[in-house]
């Protein structure tokens, strides 16, 4: 197809869109891309009870940060002002599906669920993404710079707290670990803000209330 004949997607084209996303994000229809599971060749690890229900509520956890990632790039993706970075929002997006779908997987394993509180969790995280996008595209760099951060900091307290047997969870985590450190590193080269400090600990302290709940929830 020529670029002429190519269709533009108008905002309410992009918005039906992030529906459809927004969908398939809480009830768990991302299938990932191409890229292999991290857990390949491992063994599924004989764990006890109390062991089980903290890996669940670990990866429960890593699995809402996945949704509220998801959510913020759709969000700016909606109101990013300059082509290329929309388009950058997007490839991002797509590449946290896989950890979504490897998470997911992981609860399976684990006979757990993911946290009931995923719907609030994407309708705000949506949110404050279209705001920041609104704002500007270097605000809007600067949230994801900062978010990819703060997310890489928490799969490395969850590493350390993982039992030392469960490698098909590590493997996962350090794998979503790599993949975040680069969104961070692309934000930060595209141009992002540094964002205010007061910004940055509401952030934290948003983060540390879907963490606890989550865990539980």
């Amino acid at each position: 197809m020529s670029a002429k004949n190519q269709r533009r997607y108008s905002f309410f084209d992009r918005l039906v869109g992030q529906a459809d996303n927004a969908l398939r994000t809480i009830a768990g229809g991302h299938p990932g891309t191409d890229r292999p599971n991290p857990t390949a060749g491992t063994e599924i690890p004989e764990l006890e009870a109390a062991e089980r229900r903290h890996v669940a509520g670990l990866m429960r956890v890593n699995h809402t940060g996945e949704v509220c990632a998801q959510a913020l790039y759709q969000g700016q993706a909606v109101t990013a002002r300059l082509p290329r970075i929309r388009r950058q929002m997007e490839i991002s997006a797509q590449e946290e599906e896989d950890h979504l779908h490897w998470c997911e997987q992981r609860l399976q394993e684990l006979n757990s669920h993911p946290s009931l509180l995923n719907p609030v969790w994407y309708s705000l995280s949506f949110g404050i993404g279209a705001v920041a996008g609104a704002i500007g595209d270097r605000w809007s760099l600067g949230f994801v710079e900062e978010t990819e951060l703060q997310v890489c900091r928490h799969l490395e307290n969850h590493m350390a707290r993982l039992p030392s047997q469960d490698e098909r969870s590590r493997r996962i985590l350090e794998q979503m670990h790599t993949d975040e450190a680069h969104h961070a590193t692309t934000a930060r080269k595209a141009g992002a803000m540094h964002l205010p400090f007061p910004v940055k600990k509401l952030m934290t302290a948003v983060a540390k209330v879907m963490t606890e709940t989550a865990y539980r929830l």
